[in-house]
């Protein structure tokens, strides 16, 4: 899927949305807590609830990880429901990976061949080495950290370097041209949506992976004033907001609810900036 083809997935949903499936077996419904593979159930009446207000879901590992192979094994089955159920969605992997080369490698192959990810979340601060075993996919993207939501990102992110850019805008200089608009977007959060203006200089027509919108307090109106582009060029997430906003047997009826009102104002405000 190349940044066209996403864009025509935006324009036939009239969503830029995307679902964090951050599924924590300690805040999933009790009802399910005890059930065979319930991480797995938990996320498959999710997608059944949200899929048609949603471009792409985006697993956290940790959360899965968390449980052990188990977990593992039910994050698998999920992206499988996903694949043979939803072809059309965008399956990010929140991984946050890169290592030397050697490593990034299996990295690579264990996301994108193995478990069929369409993209992975990567941290570009060991350079470019490290990122591109995985540019060796094709139709394979990469999502790579420039400028984080939570809030110690300024302890690093936003230092200035000798030639007075910022870190992270040196960070998308450069890593800009390790791929292209088709396989590399970057991470810029939704709490600091003033700062992509300046982003956009750097990147017009790249995509962005924007978290932060809902339990982060990020402003989706703001959000596509300074980020938007002709091709809409944003992809924005929510988890906790959408997953959990019902913990009891009706939570996807709730999790529908609760993606439904993002996806509306994402049409509305797709109106408004793309003709």
């Amino acid at each position: 899927m190349n940044s066209r083809q996403l864009f025509e997935q935006i324009q036939q949903k009239q969503s830029f949305l995307c679902i964090g499936l951050d599924s924590d077996i300690n805040k999933i419904p009790q009802h399910l807590r005890n059930q065979q593979n319930a991480l797995f159930q938990f996320n498959r009446q999710i997608i059944d609830a949200t899929a048609k207000y949603c471009i792409s879901y985006k697993p956290n590992l940790a959360f899965y990880e968390a449980c052990g192979s188990d977990g593992l094994r039910q994050l698998a089955m999920t992206v499988e429901y996903l694949k043979s159920g939803y072809p059309e969605i965008f399956l990010i992997a929140d991984a946050k990976r890169c290592d030397i080369g050697n490593t990034s490698k299996m990295y690579a192959q264990a996301f994108f061949e193995n478990m069929k990810f369409d993209a992975i979340t990567l941290s570009p601060y060991m350079g470019e080495d490290t990122a591109s075993p995985f540019f060796s996919f094709a139709d394979k993207w990469i999502i790579l950290l420039a400028l984080t939501s939570n809030a110690s990102s300024s302890d690093f992110q936003i230092m200035k370097t000798e030639n007075g850019k910022m870190i992270y805008e040196e960070v998308i200089e450069r890593a800009k041209n390790w791929g292209n608009e088709d396989n590399t977007m970057f991470v810029a959060g939704a709490t600091k949506a003033e700062m992509l203006a300046a982003i956009r200089k750097i990147i017009p027509q790249h995509f962005l992976l924007i978290p932060g919108i809902g339990m982060q307090g990020g402003n989706l109106a703001d959000v596509v004033k300074y980020g938007m582009n002709d091709i809409c060029g944003l992809i924005v997430n929510s988890s906790r907001a959408i997953i959990y906003a019902g913990g009891g047997k009706n939570f996807a009826t709730e999790a529908a609810a609760a993606a439904k009102t993002l996806q509306c104002e994402m049409k509305k405000l797709l109106a408004e900036h793309i003709s």
